[in-house]
């Protein structure tokens, strides 16, 4: 609790982690919690902190496959009971897409088989042969991915200086794509899929407020504390500004000219909105600069965008409704969502299958001479070549199921 108070804490979370927990039984910790809370009935989910995120990925992934196996034994029941022949395409998510209509495809079969997003997903590209083991059902999420952020899309602004995206506050009639993005991370948690995304730190933070979706639908979601920290990870430029308006030993009235007042533009036109009632005509003074400050960070990363964020909010939360969101904290959730950056390419080697080969073969002897001595650069590109992310799942690099097969096809490659 002390270390929490500190910003930024002296020891990193990670260090309060007990990996002995890893090996005992989670899920009977997780069900006395789930029934007893917080009260005389002790359980280690009271103090998630020191819970691993390995220990914490089986929770959420157990918890995810009771929901499913639950939900896809409803369906079972419900098609007996009405004397229909049960069929297995029923235990699935069932996603299929033509590739020229990739989004609007996907944003439809998410929206008419809303009831399905807790069941194990399976893609079909139409008009492809090809059943999904795990292949196509990547290749959708990185297409997918690769689409909604492109720049020209407009739904996510990429800031070159933090190489992050951001949530962009162009007003628009309908806030569902937002929703497929946030059902789409939803659903590469629950199918243990890492992502190639890049949020700031403060998106998993506003995706845990709160981290059970509130029964009162006027409660708002999405809206959380932050500071100058946060925008530092967003816009360091602007925040690297701020920050000396604060710290600025002159007269900030007389020498800035500022009223609590903030410009954006939208679609070539420039727009202002009052930081607070008649802000447009209250100054920017060495008294109330900070709370300028502040409200300006608040317009910025939780009013601006409420409207985008919540739709992502309640997308996520559509699939991974789970109270194991709980026992996480928002840099937990990234890591769930776009696996962790530390790269082990020697546990990879470890870790590797191989079929038609040996691992004392020349040929693999050879290929990891290459690859141990790539830059770190260069072995994260391999990764994304292989797996559609640079970034290495919870399990480390041994949950890759990284195979390297031979080709028989006589070749002169």
């Amino acid at each position: 609790a002390a270390n929490s108070l500190i910003s930024p804490p002296i020891i990193s979370y990670t260090d309060f982690y007990n990996s002995t927990l890893d090996h005992i039984d989670l899920m009977e910790e997780y069900h006395n919690w789930q029934c007893y809370g917080n009260s005389h009935r002790f359980s280690f989910c009271q103090y998630p902190f020191i819970i691993s995120i390995a220990a914490k990925k089986v929770i959420i992934q157990r918890d995810s496959e009771q929901q499913m196996i639950s939900i896809a034994r409803q369906s079972l029941v419900d098609k007996v009971s009405r004397r229909q022949k049960p069929d297995m395409n029923m235990l699935f998510l069932n996603v299929k897409v033509r590739r020229t209509h990739l989004v609007s495809d996907s944003l439809d079969e998410l929206a008419r088989k809303k009831a399905d997003l807790k069941k194990k997903l399976k893609v079909t590209f139409v008009g492809e042969a090809g059943l999904d083991m795990g292949g196509l059902t990547k290749e959708w999420f990185l297409l997918l991915i690769r689409q909604i952020f492109h720049p020209d899309y407009g739904m996510f602004t990429y800031h070159k200086d933090s190489h992050c995206h951001w949530f962009s506050s162009f007003k628009c009639d309908n806030y569902s794509e937002f929703r497929l993005v946030g059902a789409l991370m939803g659903l590469a948690v629950y199918n243990s899929i890492t992502l190639d995304i890049r949020f700031p730190p403060c998106c998993y933070k506003k995706l845990l407020s709160p981290p059970i979706v509130p029964c009162d639908h006027n409660t708002l979601v999405g809206i959380c504390d932050v500071t100058l920290d946060d925008l530092f990870q967003i816009m360091p430029e602007l925040a690297h500004g701020l920050s000396e308006l604060l710290a600025y030993e002159g007269n900030v009235e007389e020498d800035f000219y500022s009223t609590f007042q903030v410009f954006q533009e939208e679609f070539g036109v420039i727009k202002s909105y009052n930081l607070k009632p008649n802000g447009d005509k209250i100054p920017v003074t060495n008294q109330n600069r900070k709370e300028y400050v502040q409200l300006y960070v608040d317009f910025l990363l939780n009013k601006s965008i409420y409207k985008q964020f919540a739709a992502f909010y309640y997308g996520f939360h559509s699939v991974c409704a789970s109270y194991a969101l709980m026992l996480l904290r928002p840099e937990e959730v990234e890591i769930l969502v776009c696996g962790s950056p530390e790269l082990d390419m020697s546990a990879l080697q470890r870790s590797t299958q191989y079929e038609g080969y040996q691992k004392t073969d020349i040929t693999i002897r050879y290929f990891w001479d290459v690859v141990l001595g790539f830059s770190l650069d260069l072995q994260k590109k391999l990764l994304h070549f292989a797996t559609g992310s640079d970034r290495v799942p919870v399990g480390g690099m041994a949950d890759l199921n990284f195979k390297i097969s031979k080709s028989e096809t006589s070749t002169n490659w």
